[in-house]
């Protein structure tokens, strides 16, 4: 399944976990980040610009295949519920 950006925004970091897993960040207005985690085939660059909806990468191929999502003000995790509407 195709990972579409939240918002518009700019890719701020692109880095791996303990497990080699793919970690996308996204920046947006108001101090907030987006990161998704249990990715592969980002196709998109550190510094990118893109919009809400834009294909940024696939949920990664597994046994039992997630996304992993968060929404950050800041270093706080906060409920994306409110960002999303």
């Amino acid at each position: 399944s195709s990972v579409r950006a939240a918002a518009d925004g700019s890719v701020a970091s692109i880095t791996q976990d303990t497990e080699q897993v793919q970690i996308l960040v996204l920046r947006h207005a108001g101090g907030l980040l987006t990161v998704y985690a249990g990715i592969e085939g980002i196709s998109v660059a550190k510094g990118a610009t893109v919009s809400r909806g834009q294909s940024l990468a696939k949920v990664r191929a597994g046994t039992s295949p997630f996304l992993h999502f968060e929404v950050r003000k800041g270093f706080e995790s906060v409920d994306p519920m409110s960002y999303l509407k």
